[in-house]
């Protein structure tokens, strides 16, 4: 039976019959959700505040790889349990408790729409002739539009944006290297200093790091039998890739640019492509790219905000009009962020990215290894909306460590507006971000092993697995 373009689900699971795909669609999605301006933008603050080519260029890799492989193996909890991302936090922080990760998430989807129109309003203003402002508005009706549609019609906008992204940037690419001498660029951006190598790789395992909140969602209508390895391969494997090539390029771009570049981003850019009919198409090409990426972080927070508020209201299932309420609010603030902050972007997206990794890699840590090293994959799905069931309403073990893996961070982190005592010991690097992760991860595993132990074995019914069919789900509490 055909499903309706219109998502009819939010954040209850999904039947068996209405799963659909295969895990390469993973890779369509998040290549096309990378091969985009403000990835681009992030590559570049690698040198724009003092890296050099080689080491930036490596530094990006090493990150796209660590943070990538993490929000990979989130993307592989999607098949599994049908659900979205930030639901399964039940299980670490309670149904109630989950509503302390969810507040900072929606925090940072809202953040990233804002970044996102600030760049794709300048290619909209420009392409429309009407200025950066009416084209930062019109971008988001746009994606708050193409968000309330839901999964279908976003996967679908993920293969268009990864072909068009990818044929793009050869050609930005080829137009860059006729402009510059590339081995002059490399000889003479050529030394390694570990401060700047590392802001390199927090800038990229922050990028990636970033979408694990959401990255299930995506994943979450792939039949349940789809392999892991496979959604965590192909998944990793978009990522990464996409998320290189944008940055890469960005790297050279600001190593061989310099002012002109970081005046105007988007002006820079396009300016390669050419004029005329040449530059109004990258404008387009731009706007695309970003529409992408907004309407994940758009999707994601609505996905984000129901979860918090159901786990005090009980609510299971959303209508359209709720879901068109709630998308419509995020994009509200996420559009008048975008249109106070516009003037000082660049500075203000580079704090954005590095400090916003502080609150999410102990969530990750704490996700991850709850879901396959002390739950082993299975999840009690209807006790994950009931407050009284095997979760609880607050879990504040899993709490504690979340805040432990936050103030441990602090004396690593270096931002404009903060910069820790241990900063300085390390040259200025910034190694907040594998504090986060391996900290959390080991309390974790004592915390929530102590709590496991206490609890009775999982029922074989109510284990991730078996995703209730259309004739049973109205007997599911998931549901």
């Amino acid at each position: 039976m055909p499903q309706p373009l219109v998502e009819q689900r939010s954040i209850d699971v999904v039947p068996d019959e209405e799963r659909h795909g295969t895990a390469f669609s993973q890779f369509t999605l998040w290549l096309g959700a990378n091969l985009q301006i403000t990835t681009l933008v992030t590559g570049s603050l690698a040198v724009v505040f003092g890296g050099d080519v080689v080491w930036s260029v490596v530094g990006l890799l090493l990150g796209n790889l660590v943070g990538g492989g993490v929000m990979a193996l989130h993307s592989a909890q999607g098949p599994r349990l049908g659900l979205p991302q930030m639901i399964s936090s039940r299980a670490q922080f309670g149904v109630r408790g989950a509503a302390v990760p969810l507040a900072l998430t929606v925090v940072m989807y809202i953040g990233f729409f804002a970044s996102g129109s600030v760049l794709a309003g300048q290619a909209v203003g420009k392409l429309t002739h009407l200025g950066p402002v009416p084209g930062i508005v019109l971008f988001a009706l746009v994606t708050a539009v193409t968000a309330a549609v839901g999964y279908r019609v976003i996967h679908v906008l993920g293969r268009f944006a990864s072909v068009v992204g990818a044929l793009t940037f050869v050609y930005l690419g080829a137009r860059l290297l006729h402009r510059i001498d590339l081995p002059q660029v490399l000889h003479q951006h050529h030394h390694f200093a570990l401060p700047s190598f590392l802001l390199a790789v927090s800038l990229s395992a922050s990028w990636q790091l970033a979408f694990g909140p959401y990255v299930a969602d995506y994943s979450r209508y792939l039949p349940r039998t789809t392999s892991p390895r496979s959604t965590f391969c192909w998944t990793l494997a978009g990522t990464a890739l996409g998320a290189q090539w944008s940055m890469t390029f960005g790297v050279l771009v600001a190593a061989t640019a310099g002012a002109a570049f970081v005046d105007d981003q988007v002006g820079y850019v396009v300016s390669l492509g050419g004029t005329g009919a040449a530059a109004s198409l990258l404008y387009l090409v731009i706007a695309l790219g970003k529409l992408t990426i907004n309407v994940l972080n758009t999707y994601g927070g609505f996905m984000s905000v129901v979860t918090g508020v159901s786990g005090f209201r009980g609510q299971r299932t959303l209508g359209s009009r709720g879901r068109a309420l709630y998308v419509a609010a995020i994009m509200v603030l996420g559009t008048g962020l975008a249109l106070l902050g516009r003037n000082s972007f660049l500075d203000s997206f580079a704090d954005f990215l590095l400090f916003l990794l502080a609150f999410f890699t102990p969530w990750s840590a704490i996700n991850l290894v709850d879901y396959y090293l002390i739950s082993r994959e299975r999840y009690d799905l209807p006790a994950l909306t009931d407050p009284a069931g095997r979760y609880g309403a607050w879990r504040p073990g899993a709490l504690v460590v979340y805040v432990v893996g936050l103030l441990t961070q602090l004396p690593f982190l270096s931002t404009s507006f903060y910069t820790g005592p241990l900063v300085g010991p390390l040259g200025g690097a910034d190694v907040s971000w594998l504090v986060g992760l391996v900290v959390p991860a080991a309390l974790y595993v004592v915390v929530g092993g102590r709590r496991a132990r206490r609890l009775p074995p999982l029922p074989e019914a109510g284990h991730a697995a078996p995703a209730p069919s259309a004739a049973t789900r109205a007997e599911s509490p998931i549901d």
